[in-house]
């Protein structure tokens, strides 16, 4: 009894931290996904500004594409950290009795 006993403060434990680094990951994606539509924003402005502008516009259109494209691939890293912390708590629920 005792070992069951260690076992589910163990799998306790694990499940706290796991759901704290889900609320850090959701957190992140929250702050990532508003930066990335702020940066949208500023792209839009930029590729229009670079279709009737010089070659600084167009500069600074691509600079702000290359922008937009850091952050959606940050996104992208982070929902797959998500799913996987997901898949980690889930893994261990199933572990807990009923």
């Amino acid at each position: 009894m005792g070992d069951s006993l260690f076992s589910m403060k163990r799998i306790h434990r694990r499940l706290f931290a796991v759901n704290d680094q889900i609320a850090q990951v959701d957190r992140e994606l929250r702050l990532t996904r508003s930066e990335l539509e702020y940066h949208r924003s500023i792209n839009e402005d930029a590729q229009r500004d670079a279709a009737i502008g010089n070659y600084i516009d167009r500069e600074e259109a691509s600079l702000t594409r290359g922008d937009v494209r850091r952050f959606e691939k940050t996104i992208e890293k982070l929902t797959a950290k998500q799913e996987t912390l997901l898949t980690k708590q889930a893994k261990l629920l199933d572990r807990l009795p009923d």
